[in-house]
């Protein structure tokens, strides 16, 4: 997804998505598409297959990395964070839903593929193909054979034209007078008209558009990210570069340049970009009380460590760290929130959703900063993330743990110096620095579950920051502008080799350990 001409938004692709599950990139994702597909059915399921592509990631973790969890979900209609998604198996039977997974070779170019055909139980059967681009976003790609491109931030109007219609002229009168952010005319198997806007059509433009004779059928697609899109959109900037000249002259700080670029992206006050940014550190904050509070679920590799980790550090048992102990300790508590399938902020991604959060909240109570310092530090990191969403990427499929913990890192390290009430550029060099000491991050987990080493990587990112801020607040040299960096980073993401991301084919993943953990697992589903 980097360079394309998505423009990110902080809520939409690094703050978010709000959940439950073990990866953004499978449970979250895989739900936005299946509320999608429900949406093109006009309701319930009764069929779906799902075909994955073995050249890519989903064979051998769909199970595992809560790909079905997720999807399944989103056919049924619930949201990310829905309490019900851990019985999703048991809702999916009872719903009379007919599942088939196949792993055939179809030539998938993204190594996050889905392509599905799916029934309603009003026989209405259509196709989808999408792809999960990271940290829960995504992209459809095609719809019953006509290519398209959709990321889920519009309601989407798709009319089904009859064969011969002439296309353009049809699109001209159904326009007229239906507001709307933008349409196009799509070719393939058929020819599709998609209208986006950014409220729900009303019955009777519906009605309207169904009635002109060279209408064969038509499908509303509701939105499934925070933030929608507009037409004519644009940002103040969209690299570091830009965002340098943008401020000069003005004197704003990092957090106030976030909130610049936010509100200009989603089209909302300043004030309301506050308002989501406590929202979301709200659960963040419980993640960490739930999880210091210790977390029990049956299928999980990994106990509740984080609980024993403060008792012991309270008793004097551990080499004195403070700030770095309460680092790896919120880490813990917030991925140990995760793996018992509570409610996490995937950010940027769920796999590594303790090392930002956790690593700015430890560094935050440590200081004593108020909920003010707080929303703007994850401001700060948000903005960062923009950057990488941008220029490189979230995907651990795409880019190892280097685009996830990685992130983290640079995102958290540029916040914690904001904090320490540093300056603009100190923040910049923290977050370069961390990002540089992150390059070639695989990302093997064991048993295919990503807990391990999922939460050592989490609390190295954590680490990593809290040490990059103090370097930068030192005015260490941080040599390489962070604009470059990401673009370097992207560079490395694509030279890892493919069994090192995010695949469970190299590394610790292929372990005679990790395979015995995983089929020991296995036996304890049946």
């Amino acid at each position: 997804m980097s360079e394309s001409d998505h423009i990110p938004s902080i809520f939409n692709d690094v703050l978010g998505p709000v959940m439950r599950g073990p990866s953004s990139s499978h449970s979250a994702a895989a739900n936005r598409i299946g509320r999608l597909c429900r949406d093109l059915v006009q309701g319930n399921l009764g069929k779906a297959v799902i075909d994955y592509d073995p050249n890519g990631s989903l064979v051998t973790t769909h199970k595992s990395q809560g790909t079905d969890m997720g999807l399944y979900g989103g056919f049924l209609g619930w949201e990310p964070d829905d309490p019900r998604l851990p019985d999703h198996a048991e809702h999916t039977k009872a719903a009379g839903l007919e599942i088939e997974v196949r792993y055939e070779s179809y030539g998938a170019t993204h190594p996050n593929n889905y392509r599905l055909l799916v029934e309603g139980v009003n026989g209405s059967t259509h196709s989808m193909q999408a792809i999960s681009t990271g940290g829960g976003m995504i992209e459809v790609t095609e719809i019953d054979g006509t290519a398209i491109r959709m990321g889920g931030d519009y309601f989407e109007i798709l009319v089904y034209l009859e064969p011969g219609a002439d296309a353009e002229s049809v699109m001209r009168e159904l326009l007229e007078g239906l507001d709307n952010e933008g349409s196009e005319v799509c070719s393939g198997d058929m020819t599709l008209l998609r209208i986006s806007r950014v409220s729900h059509p009303t019955s009777e433009q519906l009605a309207s558009i169904q009635d002109h004779p060279s209408v064969r059928d038509l499908r509303v697609l509701s939105p499934v990210l925070p933030v929608m899109s507009r037409e004519d959109l644009s940002v103040p900037f969209l690299t570091v570069e830009a965002m340098l000249a943008f401020s000069e002259g003005k004197d704003l700080a990092l957090w106030e340049l976030a909130l610049e670029y936010e509100s200009a992206r989603g089209g909302i006050s300043h004030a309301e970009v506050i308002e989501k940014g406590r929202a979301i550190l709200k659960i963040m904050e419980d993640g960490v009380k739930t999880g210091l509070a210790g977390t029990q679920y049956a299928d999980r590799i990994l106990p509740c460590q984080s609980v024993t980790l403060m008792e012991r550090e309270a008793q004097g048992r551990l080499i004195p760290g403070d700030v770095n102990i309460r680092v790896i300790g919120y880490i813990s508590a917030i991925l140990e929130v995760k793996s018992s399938m509570g409610v996490i902020v995937a950010a940027p991604t769920a796999g590594s959703c303790g090392a930002m959060p956790g690593s700015i909240l430890a560094v935050a109570d440590s200081l004593g900063a108020d909920e003010e310092a707080k929303v703007r530090a994850l401001l700060v990191a948000g903005l960062i993330g923009v950057f990488i969403c941008k220029h490189a990427t979230f995907a651990a499929e795409v880019g190892g743990c280097m685009a996830e913990c990685g992130s983290g890192a640079g995102m958290s390290a540029a916040a914690m110096v904001g904090l320490a009430n540093g300056t603009l550029e100190q923040q910049l060099a923290a977050a370069s620095v961390a990002l540089q000491n992150s390059f070639g991050m695989t990302c093997d987990p064991v048993a295919n579950r990503v807990e391990a080493p999922c939460l050592g990587k989490n609390v190295l990112a954590g680490s990593n920051a809290l040490s990059c801020a103090n370097m930068a607040l030192a005015d260490y040299e941080h040599l390489i502008p962070l604009d470059e960096v990401i673009y370097a980073m992207n560079e490395v993401a694509g030279a890892i080799p493919h069994e090192l991301c995010c695949t469970a084919k190299g590394g610790l993943s292929v372990t005679p350990t990790s395979k015995a953990i995983e089929e020991r697992l296995a036996e304890n589903e049946q």
